[in-house]
């Protein structure tokens, strides 16, 4: 009995870090233009998925609660991984917490691992 519980705690965590789910709030732009200093901008689409895929994805995309990127271009296109990053799939919400040109720069990344 106790390894059920074990596992339905389990499950039920896994559910509460689903993807996208992240706590980190994004940088806000000042008056002058700059960023907060207490919170950083990430670019670069590796460094995008680093922070905000590899946590259901794998840390090289292999897969792991999330399904294996590491070929995604063969299946979709950049537009598809567009609608997928804006709207979700499956039990992947949508990508609130980037911008569209993180989301734009990451699909690009995605539809060429082929």
């Amino acid at each position: 009995m106790k390894k059920y519980w074990f596992s339905l705690i389990g499950v039920s965590l896994l559910l509460l870090t689903a993807c996208g789910q992240s706590s980190d709030t994004p940088s806000e732009e000042t008056k002058n233009g700059s960023t907060n200093s207490s919170t950083t901008q990430v670019t670069g689409a590796e460094a995008i998925a680093k922070q905000n895929c590899t946590r259901c994805h794998g840390g090289n995309l292999q897969g792991s609660y999330g399904p294996n990127l590491q070929q995604i271009g063969a299946k979709y296109n950049k537009e598809q991984l567009l609608g997928v990053l804006n709207n979700g799939i499956g039990s992947m919400g949508p990508q609130k917490q980037l911008n569209d040109a993180q989301k734009e720069e990451l699909a690009t990344w995605l539809a060429e691992k082929k």
